[in-house]
């Protein structure tokens, strides 16, 4: 369970303060599409965990990627993984590379399909860890997206997949509801050798992106990579082909990747494995040279909130966003929920606070303290006097009793938490953080990127974050 909380007494009123949350799929989730059910053999998805997450450094420091919590309650690999559940997708690989236990652990607690009844036996999600292969500097890890696909590219043979007809190649670390099934049926309505992802963009984001043009039919004639002055005008394309009506069209005039394929299996085995061994990645190098040499490559419409929250800023910006009023986007919908590992931890304990615009996770404590912009995730302890604005925290992993934290202050130590009269602003606070007593986190000297890892502290784009597991003494100003 966990509380959202408004300015508005109206918007109070109309939403209930304390949500149900579905934490397990349903075995009938009424929101898959149509033909999902019957289509759901045929089709395989592969959720990519990433690099190193060196941009999202450091929340990856101990963790994968797509393990990095979002929203208070969620992890990032709940995206995809829930918008694959709610296509009607069940044949699931996660591949990964760098510090994946914690994501290992959670995709078993969350998505076991033990023995794949609720998906007539053929349902699985399967975690494919990075293998070394003899490359020209010896033994090599995955070299790039298609390179970490191609390791695997032996499974799409496998008796299990002979059904398979097309592959979902998707990312571990955007923010988006989508229904795959639809996106499969316009790739096979089309006849393409590749559909991708696309979303129309105003000129002021547009060179943020790597761009497409497209033909009268929707297929793809040319790509750049975020092109800037004369080379991003002439990328403009006329987005009513996808759909848009004429005012959109002209205030988005340009199609993005989101970095989402969908590839016919057989060709996605012959590009990796034939026609471009040496490539590793999709976008920048199989894509467009498959497309150049005669491939029909399509784009598919996605015109709605979609964030690619791969960095510090995007990613802090994206979960303050979450308890706007209204927000961007909503984890709990209805007919699509976005799912998670089922915790069974008390509803959060707010004692006369002063509480505006944030999202409370289960398991949190909060008392006489004033908490506005934040996200304040599982099992967080907020002390009195604290004062806590444009701030994520993560929370805790575990409790700690009263009388354990009276004696850890008794021997001088920080519990797990926030101290009395604590001010934080702007901010990250990762899992299990001990922050001491009048204490001031707002990075009043405007500083844009400092790295202290010894002293628990990291500033990026302007953001603090105080590293998982480390403790800010008493009184400490940042």
């Amino acid at each position: 369970v966990f509380t959202r909380i408004h300015s508005r007494r109206s918007v109070a009123k109309k939403h209930a303060s304390v949500r149900c949350q579905a934490n397990t799929p349903p075995i009938d989730a009424p929101t898959r599409s149509s033909s999902a059910i019957a289509n759901s053999k045929s089709v395989a998805a592969v959720i990519l965990g990433g690099g190193a997450g060196t941009r999202l450094y450091p929340l990856t420091k101990s963790r994968a990627k797509p393990a990095v919590p979002i929203g208070g309650a969620y992890r990032l690999i709940d995206v995809p993984m829930s918008n694959c559940l709610n296509s009607g997708i069940s044949k699931v690989y996660i591949l990964t590379q760098f510090n994946s236990a914690s994501l290992n652990r959670h995709l078993a607690r969350t998505y076991n399909f033990g023995n794949g009844i609720m998906y007539g036996g053929n349902g699985f999600v399967e975690v494919l860890a990075a293998t070394q292969t003899p490359g020209q500097g010896g033994k090599e890890w995955f070299q790039g997206t298609a390179d970490a696909v191609r390791q695997y590219c032996w499974l799409f043979n496998d008796v299990k997949n002979k059904d398979v007809e097309d592959v979902v190649i998707l990312s571990g670390d955007h923010l988006y509801r989508m229904d795959y099934m639809k996106f499969v049926e316009a790739h096979r309505e089309s006849d393409a050798d590749i559909s991708i992802g696309a979303l129309p963009v105003e000129e002021d984001r547009a060179s943020d992106f790597g761009l497409m043009k497209i033909d009268a039919t929707g297929r793809i004639t040319e790509f750049s990579e975020k092109p800037k002055g004369d080379k991003l005008q002439s990328m403009k394309v006329d987005t009513t082909v996808l759909g848009l009506s004429p005012g959109e069209a002209k205030a988005k005039p340009f199609i993005a990747s989101m970095g989402i394929y969908v590839f016919k299996k057989k060709m996605l085995v012959k590009f990796l494995d034939e026609d471009y061994p040496q490539d590793n990645d999709f976008g920048g190098e199989i894509i467009p040279q498959a497309a150049q040499d005669g491939a029909k490559v399509q784009a598919y419409l996605f015109n709605d909130y979609w964030e690619d929250i791969g960095t510090i800023k995007s990613f802090f910006e994206a979960n303050l966003n979450l308890a706007k009023d209204p927000p961007n986007f909503e984890f709990y919908n209805a007919e699509a929920p976005i799912y998670t590992s089922p915790r069974f931890l008390p509803p959060a304990k707010i004692e006369r606070c002063h509480v505006k615009d944030a999202i409370i996770s289960h398991g949190a404590s909060l008392s006489d303290c004033s908490v506005e912009d934040a996200i304040v995730g599982l099992r967080s302890r907020v002390e009195k006097g604290c004062k806590i604005k444009k701030t994520m925290i993560i929370g805790a992993d575990y409790y700690e009793s009263e009388e354990k934290r009276k004696a850890i202050i008794a021997s001088g130590g920080v519990p797990v938490g926030i101290g009395e009269n604590t001010i934080i602003e702007n901010a990250i606070i990762d899992k299990n953080a001990r922050v001491g007593k009048n204490c001031v986190i707002t990075n009043k000297d405007n500083i844009e990127d400092l790295q202290d890892e010894e002293r628990g502290i990291f500033i990026r784009s302007g953001i603090v974050t105080i590293l998982r597991n480390s403790t800010i003494p008493d009184g400490t100003v940042i």
